[in-house]
């Protein structure tokens, strides 16, 4: 009765912030440890080991706002996931007295570490089993200036997105599902995936980023990963025109992944707006070619809002120039564009950007005197992966 008692086993999402309080905060002197390595990214993208030493399994005391809690973390012999085998563990906070409010400022003080170490990043999520993971290391956040669409389509975007996260109540009193598809569409290469990285470094959300093609991934599974997606995520479906196209295999490969389950088209519907689909959700797709999707996937409900995320225009071709060349003037971005759209060819971002690091070094008239080269180098990176790749398409044949 007078003592109180506060389990967090390692299912919960606030498990590992827990233990990462208790190192920094709580039984910092304590003398039985085990180590926690990880990695850290510097904006340099030089990566450097860091070791944590974590409270052991056993029992480790210490004192919180002039109350001692005694602290036990203790290991089972069975598993909570078969492919990566990791054990499965409980912290137990015990103290004296009856209030809850200690155990919740000490789970607040946890979550607001953990989200300061990511402070100004965006975190990539990947789906593994039935839940989401983090993938590599936090990023440092893209601004959204430095991904140059046409004129107006940043903006609109933006904006509708920031109105739909302002504004749930004015969904719920119109019983309007609170969701929103949007689609981008165009030709490779053109900064669809980039948009969507700098749009959420500037809403501080995370991405999680979905396979459709995945081997094993069911209809069920699909629907309970996007009902268990983080909060303050866009779920990203990347090259949606490809996830259904691509299942015309071979005999060969249908054989060697017979029984394994996929996701259908129907499926997909039914998760995106059906009976069971989650609220409260962000959705991207991209596709090169919006031609090859069915209209059932992109009907309003399912797909809100359409951008066509073309090649390079008259503006994008001038604000790329002045992010590379600052102290350049109008005129030199006026000359190189027009040089550019007078060879009658589609360029995209990427061409253009690769163009400009060639050059980084070089004085504005030197890029404006060899805009041919745009496509010369694109010409020639083909024939290399050609090269390349011939040696093994040979053996696959074989």
């Amino acid at each position: 009765h007078y003592m109180i008692t506060l389990e967090v086993p390692c299912r919960d999402k606030s498990y590992q912030w827990l233990l990462h309080w208790i190192t920094v905060r709580g039984a910092r002197k304590t003398q039985h440890l085990s180590v926690e390595t990880s990695f850290e990214q510097h904006d340099t993208g030089h990566v450097k080991t860091k070791y944590d030493f974590i409270p052991s399994v056993g029992t480790h005391f210490f004192k919180y706002q002039g109350t001692w809690i005694k602290v036990e973390r203790t290991r089972e012999q069975s598993t909570i996931d078969l492919h990566m085998g990791i054990p499965f563990e409980t912290v137990t906070l015990t103290s004296f007295g009856r209030n809850k409010q200690l155990y919740f400022n000490i789970l607040e003080e946890a979550r607001q570490i953990a989200l300061t170490e990511n402070e100004g990043k965006t975190v990539m999520y990947i789906a593994m089993g039935a839940e989401w993971r983090p993938f590599g290391h936090p990023r440092k956040r893209r601004p959204l200036n430095s991904v140059v669409l046409d004129e107006g389509i940043t903006e609109r975007v933006v904006t509708d997105i920031r109105e739909f996260i302002s504004n749930p109540s004015w969904y719920t009193e119109r019983g309007i599902p609170y969701r929103r598809g949007y689609l981008l569409h165009g030709p490779p290469g053109c900064g669809k995936s980039s948009f969507i990285t700098a749009l959420a470094g500037e809403l501080e959300f995370g991405i999680c980023v979905l396979n459709l093609s995945e081997r094993g991934l069911s209809d069920d599974r699909l629907n309970h990963l996007l009902s268990v997606a983080p909060q303050n995520t866009i779920i990203l479906l990347e090259d949606i025109d490809a996830a259904f196209v691509s299942r015309q295999e071979s005999k060969q490969v249908s054989a060697a992944y017979e029984g394994l389950n996929r996701v259908t088209f129907s499926g997909l519907l039914n998760c995106l707006d059906g009976v069971a689909s989650t609220e409260a959700r962000i959705v991207f797709m991209t596709t090169n070619y919006i031609n090859r999707l069915d209209p059932a996937l992109i009907r309003p409900g399912r797909v809100d809002v359409k951008e066509y995320i073309g090649h390079c225009s008259s503006h994008q071709i001038q604000q790329m120039f002045y992010r590379f060349y600052k102290t350049a003037d109008i005129d030199a971005a006026q000359k190189l564009s027009a040089a550019i759209l007078a060879h009658s060819k589609p360029v995209s971002a990427a061409q253009i950007q690769g163009y400009f690091m060639l050059y980084k070094h070089s004085a504005p008239d030197i890029l404006i005197n060899n805009v041919s080269r745009i496509w010369e180098l694109d010409s020639h990176l083909g024939e290399n992966s050609e090269t390349k790749l011939s040696p093994k398409l040979s053996v696959q044949n074989v």
